[in-house]
């Protein structure tokens, strides 16, 4: 409510003003007034405020116009945050509403008469001004409330995602959607109709229900993937308790010819067995290609269908008509056609097995929160369900029990275990007033908390949200990929075609068996399974792992570009330093005493927010002084305040605000260089024009910030500090931390343009601050990386967010992302490979110099091992741990 005090004492200043009504969100003002200047004297104060305006939109008919609208919205300096989806823009800033719909009309959509704006200031007084977000584009992982997950069923191969997202993108106010191959899910933006979603996708071949309950989610993707994994082990076996004795027939000496009526009735039985086993164990693949064909596209199981069905529909005719096929070309290939089923079919099935392995990250942090809550009443303490639990409420944490719901501690001392939140291994130390965080677990004392957020609020399912969110968005690379897969299966089915017409028209005799073979082998081990699974495992995978370390990742795309990052660009306070600074040296000139400047100096900084000015006000609190009230009180961004306190003009602040002053401060250089080169950051006081007291506040580096450099320079990546403070004082500090570059003197608004000038050098820039004070600095460097806190604001302001409070976060997500792209280029490297010479030697490129053909048998098992290599690599990094956790290396799993 100080905050709220504030801009009323400052509003209540301003000309023509009759009333004036003030909320934490919203100021209600009457009055011939200038809405501009109340605006900037609202920000002057270092808080947000603008026109909030919700206007209806047309002509937005896909993504890119929404990506469009929202690059002109950043683009504005006027507007300070934005949503826009292809029906609707809800946009703060200082625009009028006349000036945005005209902006809007300028991109070539229109706001259909109909629209009303609300034009309300927002103070937001719960926290200072942050730059607009970066716009998220129309490939980004939705963040708004209009977000609603979907099981998938039916797909099968990397074309099933193109085909799945584009029937979905169809639906009407779809803004975004993303499909994860890997976990069978797409996530859809948009201010949707579920049923029309579900419709789409069934009439594009496949099957979807809404999952809006991330436990319910969960129980439903385990138990479809266990059904799945059965059924799929069940029809392998029975494929290969046919196939494996008619292969072993062949290899060792049996006749796989028809010869005579006794052997034509023999495997004519033996092809009614087959084909039997392909309608129950294979029957799902002719069915789904069917579906692809109905719809005009193919997927694997066109592939598969076509590979097994044409090695059996030979097989028959050659059974059924011995005599319309040369002698040498009445061979049989029925256990082609059961190897092939058996051997694909088996590989689905440990594969997945494997993808139920992806997401225990994710389902860790899922067990951690309890199903209820011991409430503290006048009825004594009861346990009742989680659901049950409202902000307000005190609840009983009892030793060794998980904390339900985020909250403050009211009695009682305990150590507590964060290390799935944080991944800090060493307990925390708990007492009246700090936060409790649901899912943390007490160790040994008996805690009496108030509960704060509860549900989908807590800090733990904020976290669950962004993870779930993140692994369903889609890197560069992916995108890639799935530009391929689309084309992919039609262009293996041209390949295909084309083999068996050269064989046709240039093989050796018998034509049809050479034919047969080569189409048939293209076919199967062309599937491009492993392409369409090669990034989403490793991102699902690298996301989860990044969670158990406290490392929240807003999309996978950070993921790509955290791994490229030649610079990190460190904050000071808070970032390398505890950001809670302590008065350490002072110096009073004049008659001046310690007592009266304390006093007037905590008294005119006694509303800031500032940790310069809560260091001053804790340090006259500890001395007993009583505190005035003060009067015109003005913050000046970069510079300090000033006010007037018992009839004295006070000012505050640095050499820059002195300079300004006109404040003579020549006689005492001396003493604030010893300051500087102490490390401590010199707070001058003037009062009536004339300077009487230089105060020297320290900000303590934080005891793991020089080893957190340390790994950082020793990966190569050169870490430079950016701070407003004077370059004495910022060189001390880097000096203890390791820091070679130091760019100091910067103010707040100048960050982002230090940041742009290491870009424009070549340089791959990573911006770690606290995400409130260095938001713009954050959106504009490749990687903002916000440090500690969990809160609201952080989340959502970087692209990174460490839930840790230390720089080790920072070298871990880096390293941790170098991990899952260079998994996730193994993984493609490795499909592009399989692909490049299966297909030519399926096509029989080697029958000139071997003289032998790629059997399709051998085909099949190469397509499942592909699949089940990709799986098992991007698991690989489940056992993987960061440098600060005495591993740098990517284990082999065994």
């Amino acid at each position: 409510m100080k905050c709220v005090g504030k801009i009323k004492q400052a509003l209540s200043k301003l000309d023509g003003i009759e009333s004036l009504d003030i909320d934490t969100q919203q100021a209600h003002i009457t009055g011939q007034i200038d809405l501009n200047e109340v605006i900037n004297t609202i920000e002057n104060l270092g808080y947000q405020a603008g026109y909030q305006h919700d206007l209806p939109l047309s002509g937005l008919s896909c993504g890119k116009c929404v990506s469009k609208l929202e690059t002109i919205f950043s683009n504005e300096p006027a507007i300070s945050q934005f949503e826009v989806s292809k029906t609707r823009a809800k946009v703060t800033g200082a625009l009028t509403e006349t000036a945005l719909i005209a902006l809007i009309k300028s991109a070539g959509y229109q706001v259909p008469a109909e629209a009303s704006a609300v034009e309300t200031v927002l103070p937001d007084a719960a926290a200072p001004k942050q730059a607009a977000q970066k716009p998220a584009g129309p490939d980004a992982p939705p963040t708004s409330d209009n977000s609603h997950y979907f099981l998938l069923s039916g797909m099968t191969c990397a074309s099933c995602v193109s085909s799945v997202e584009k029937a979905i993108q169809g639906v009407a106010a779809v803004t975004a959607v993303s499909v994860n191959l890997a976990e069978r899910t797409a996530l859809v933006q948009g201010d949707i109709n579920p049923d029309s979603v579900i419709q789409a996708v069934s009439d594009a071949g496949y099957g979807a229900e809404l999952s809006e309950d991330e436990a319910t989610r969960r129980e439903r993707q385990q138990a479809q993937n266990t059904a799945t994994y059965k059924q799929h082990l069940l029809n392998a076996g029975l494929a290969l308790a046919l196939g494996v004795p008619l292969m072993a027939w062949g290899v060792f000496g049996g006749s796989m010819m028809i010869e005579s009526a006794t052997s034509q009735w023999a495997w004519g039985i033996i092809g009614v067995l087959t084909l039997a086993l392909l309608i129950y164990c294979g029957g799902h693949f002719f069915r789904d290609a069917w579906k692809a064909f109905l719809h005009h596209r193919a997927s694997m199981d066109t592939l598969v269908a076509l590979g097994t069905g044409a090695a059996w529909f030979y097989s028959m005719f050659v059974v059924l008509k011995p005599d319309w096929f040369p002698v040498q070309a009445r061979h049989v290939y029925f256990e082609a056609s059961a190897m092939i089923l058996g051997l694909i079919t088996l590989g689905h099935a440990l594969e997945a097995k494997a993808r139920g392995r992806t997401s225990r990250a994710l389902e860790k942090l899922i067990d951690l929160q309890p199903q209820t809550a011991i409430l503290v009443d006048q009825q004594g303490e009861r346990e009742v369900p989680l659901a049950d639990v409202q902000p307000g409420m005190v609840l009983r944490l009892r030793p060794g029990a998980k904390v339900p719901v985020d909250g403050l501690i009211e009695q009682g001392e305990s150590y507590l275990d964060e290390s799935m939140l944080t991944g800090e291994p060493v307990p925390a130390h708990k007492q009246p007033g700090d936060k409790l965080h649901a899912g943390t677990i007490n160790q040994s004392g008996s805690l009496l908390f108030k509960a704060v957020q509860v549900g989908n609020q807590t800090l733990l399912a904020r976290i669950i949200g962004l993870v779930r969110q993140a692994q369903s968005s889609k890197p560069e690379l992916a995108k890639m990929a799935d530009t391929i897969s689309a084309i992919f299966v039609p262009a293996v089915m041209i390949i295909a075609i084309v083999t068996a017409t050269l064989w046709y028209y240039f093989g050796p005799d018998p034509v049809s068996i050479y034919m047969l073979i080569t189409a048939t082998t293209v076919l199967i081990i062309a599937c491009p399974c492993a392409l369409g699974l090669a990034t989403p495992m490793s991102v699902t995978v690298g996301l989860g792992r990044a969670a158990e370390y406290g490392i929240l990742i807003r999309h996978a795309d950070a993921m790509q570009l955290a791994a490229n990052i030649d610079t990190v660009v460190l904050d000071k306070t808070g970032t390398l330093t505890e950001g809670k600074p302590v008065l350490t040296h002072s110096h009073y000139y004049g008659d001046h005493t310690e007592h009266t400047v304390l006093t007037l100096a905590a008294s005119l900084e006694q509303g800031a927010e500032h940790p310069l000015a809560k260091a001053i006000v804790s340090a006259a609190e500890e001395k007993g002084l009583s505190l005035q009230s003060a009067r015109d009180f003005n913050a000046q961004a970069g510079y300090g305040v000033s006010g007037e306190v018992n009839g004295q003009r006070v000012l505050l602040g640095n050499r820059a605000l002195m300079e300004k002053e006109n404040i003579d401060i020549s006689d005492h250089q001396n003493d604030a260089h010893s300051l500087a080169d102490a490390g401590a950051t010199a707070i001058f006081i003037a009062v009536d024009g004339e300077l009487v007291a230089l105060l020297g506040i320290s900000d303590p580096l934080r005891s793991d910030s020089k080893a957190a450099v340390g790994r950082l320079q020793a990966k190569g990546i050169e870490v430079i500090m950016l701070t407003g403070d004077t370059e004495r004082t910022a060189k001390a500090i880097a000096r203890q931390a390791g820091i070679d570059r130091v760019i100091a003197g910067v103010l707040p608004d100048g960050k982002s343009k230090q940041v742009a000038k290491l870009q424009h050098s070549g340089k791959h820039v990573a911006m770690v601050g606290d995400g409130i004070n260095d938001a713009p600095a954050l959106a504009k460097a490749e990687i903002g990386i916000a440090m500690g806190s969990g809160s609201d604001v952080a989340i959502e302001s970087a692209q990174l967010t460490l839930v840790r409070h230390s720089l080790h976060g920072v070298a871990d997500a880096l390293e941790l992302s170098s991990a899952t792209l260079r998994n996730m280029k193994q993984n493609l490297f490795g499909a592009f490979v399989y692909n490049t010479l299966g297909i030519p030697l399926a096509a029989g490129i080697l029958f000139p110099f071997t003289g032998s053909l790629l059997s399709p048998v051998i085909a099949g098992a190469a397509m499942a091992l592909s699949s089940i290599t990709v799986v098992s690599n991007a698991n690989r990094l489940r056992l993987f741990r960061p440098g600060s956790h005495n591993n740098t290396q990517l284990k082999k799993e065994v």
